[in-house]
């Protein structure tokens, strides 16, 4: 399923640690180097690693009017209390990518398209276990082609400047995400 669509709206939301907000702004400036508009609205509680944490990003060829997400196109969540509060919202149609190793509850909805990732199993065959959100990103881009992964590569450069190995860990759990779903 491609995304052919002149806007598209993600949540991404989990627990604050598991690169919920990275994920969303690695996005969104991916789209920026590809010349498209973008929005990242960050969300918070104060304890902020343990809290709960989302996003709302906005990826466009026109211009955005609000980056305010009712009703996402895409929802990608890292833990059951993140599914249980936005997955009423996800549109008929759209796109749900979960945490299959924290959210074990069967999924009731038959009008979405549900992608399970094992991120815990994955992230071992890594041995990095902070790197779910680039896999998850990685999957994302190989079902929507929403940006392309040479776009994320440039987005993670910028964000990790002086931190090669950084990038390196990074682009290797994106390609991952993008083999799981083609597999």
């Amino acid at each position: 399923m491609k995304t052919q669509d002149k806007l598209t709206k993600l949540i991404i939301a989990g627990f604050g640690g598991q690169g919920v907000l990275t994920m969303g702004v690695i996005l969104a400036n991916s789209a920026v180097v590809e010349e498209k508009n973008a929005t990242w609205l960050p969300s918070y509680g104060p304890e902020m690693r343990g809290g709960t944490a989302n996003c709302n990003v906005i990826v466009a060829e026109e211009e955005i009017g609000s980056p305010i997400i009712t009703s996402p196109d895409i929802l990608v969540v890292f833990n059951l209390p993140s599914m249980e509060k936005f997955l009423p919202r996800l549109r008929k149609g759209g796109i749900l990518i979960y945490n299959s190793s924290l959210i074990k509850k069967k999924i009731e909805r038959d009008d979405i398209k549900k992608i399970a990732l094992p991120l815990v199993e994955l992230t071992k065959k890594i041995k990095n276990p902070k790197v779910g959100n680039m896999i998850a990103l990685g999957s994302l881009l190989k079902l929507t082609g929403l940006v392309s992964k040479d776009s994320v590569v440039e987005s993670l450069k910028k964000n990790f400047k002086d931190k090669k190995e950084l990038v390196e860990i990074n682009k290797k759990a994106l390609d991952l995400g993008y083999e799981y779903v083609k597999s």
